[in-house]
């Protein structure tokens, strides 16, 4: 990740400042552009938090997967609490960064929730993570690490 996140710092769920290149490294990232406001984001979240707890804390060792929430939320105070609220222990780009804008645009982020799954170097392994995790649940993150060139001993 340290071409799409380079330099920039991220926040975690209770407000810590998390240095992204540290955060991400070796790790499949799952761009998670969502809004606490819409609908299908709320619908789609808790089926992401528990996909993110059985890769991180039901499998041994973890699974090198990280998710970095970009903000679709009207204010910061929004983006808080639906991170409070609804999210799992991942990562977010603060709301005021306006890299937000260029993710948007880089990835094609038309409509949310979308999911986009990528590799260190920013390239798309697909950005269809949303329906690959509804339809294939935890098989799909195989396929991800794969596409990802993260050589790891994982089995789902």
């Amino acid at each position: 990740m340290v071409d799409v996140f380079s330099g920039r710092m991220l926040v975690s769920k209770d407000g810590r400042r998390v240095d992204a290149e540290d955060a991400l490294q070796n790790k499949v990232v799952g761009l998670y552009f969502s809004a606490g406001w819409c609908s299908p984001c709320r619908d789609f979240t808790p089926v992401l938090c528990d996909f993110y707890t059985e890769l991180l804390e039901e499998t041994q060792p973890p699974a090198p997967f990280e998710v970095v929430f970009i903000s679709s939320d009207h204010s910061a105070e929004e983006m808080a609490g639906y991170m409070r609220t609804m999210h799992g222990d991942w990562l977010a780009l603060p709301f005021h960064d306006p890299y937000k804008h260029d993710l948007k645009k880089k990835y094609n982020v038309t409509a949310i929730p979308k999911l986009v799954i990528v590799k260190q170097t920013g390239e798309v392994i697909t950005d269809k993570g949303r329906k690959q995790i509804r339809d294939k649940g935890l098989s799909c993150f195989r396929n991800w690490v794969e596409g990802a060139d993260i050589f790891q001993n994982f089995s789902s």
